[in-house]
């Protein structure tokens, strides 16, 4: 069994990615009954109420274990952290921010740390902090990114050799092929999002997922939004902002991201998803996507 999937008590390391407004409970459940590891995201919760309301909906739909993701930048993620501790969550992925003041409090009550990092420096400054697994996240992955980061190709087998603790390769991975190829790199498991986004029990929008189907190899743009850079689907939204438009008011609001991801606005806001987009031509249930990943 590979170390992480034995760290995480899952049958196969494979980890789903966290994708904010659409991690729901019911795919979160599906990954982990199909043996992996599901996770609840947890950047845009209103309140801890609302995450402990999303833990116990998981629960209520299997018995296997599963995670949630901190995103640090949110003010909110202690007061998170210790909803996930009191639910008796085995392992917390950490995000966008520096993990040091929340592995203490996970190791403390004897719950893992999974780190998310985009370059070797910051792996070498997780392991340094604590951190149980580390997840190298490529530039081609969706969603959030940094200036200057390293592609899946290079990051994941740099970070292996600078680290002594498992590594998790993350960005462009939707089959079989790539699992293998992230092992191949020395990576000890994988973590995946845009494919799953593209699942039967994933609650995007028919729209979303439809993009995410018709996109081709070049069918993603990153998006400077200041601080950082999201990878997104090269919606005509999308388009417009990279012409140098501004952000539209009603996009900058958290309610927006809700309109765009769930209930299928394409207009509404940006539509996160990886390169890896351009591999995916069918919605399949979460059982099937992992199954044919983990075949050998």
């Amino acid at each position: 069994m590979s170390p992480v999937a034995e760290t995480l008590g899952c049958r196969y390391p494979v980890i789903q990615g966290a994708m904010g407004v659409i991690s729901n409970p019911e795919m979160v459940a599906a990954v982990s009954e199909a043996g992996g590891f599901g996770l609840l995201a947890t950047a845009f919760a209103a309140d801890p109420d609302t995450v402990r309301g999303q833990i116990r909906a998981v629960k209520k739909l299997t018995d296997k274990p599963f995670g949630a993701n901190l995103h640090l930048m949110n003010p909110l993620t202690p007061r998170f952290a210790g909803v996930l501790v009191e639910e008796g969550l085995p392992a917390v992925t950490l995000s966008g921010g520096s993990p040091k003041q929340i592995i203490p409090v996970l190791h403390e009550h004897r719950r893992k740390a999974i780190v998310v990092v985009p370059s070797v420096e910051l792996a070498c400054k997780a392991a340094d902090t604590g951190a149980d697994i580390i997840v190298a996240e490529g530039s081609e992955s969706g969603g959030m990114q940094g200036f200057n980061g390293a592609s899946t190709l290079v990051l994941v087998p740099a970070v292996v050799d600078a680290v002594d603790v498992p590594v998790v390769a993350a960005g462009g991975i939707a089959d079989s092929r790539g699992y293998k190829a992230a092992f191949a790199l020395g990576a000890q498991g994988v973590q995946v999002g845009t494919r799953f986004i593209a699942s039967e029990e994933c609650i995007a929008h028919p729209n979303y997922k439809k993009f995410i189907l018709d996109t081709g190899d070049n069918g993603t743009r990153l998006v400077n939004l200041g601080r950082y850079q999201v990878r997104a689907l090269n919606t005509p939204m999308v388009e417009r902002l990279i012409a140098g438009e501004p952000m539209p008011a009603m996009a900058r609001k958290d309610s927006s991201i809700e309109d765009a991801w769930v209930r299928g606005d394409l207009d509404a806001g940006t539509l996160p998803a990886g390169q890896v987009s351009g591999l995916i031509s069918a919605i399949r249930p979460v059982r099937e996507i992992i199954e044919e990943m983990v075949t050998p």
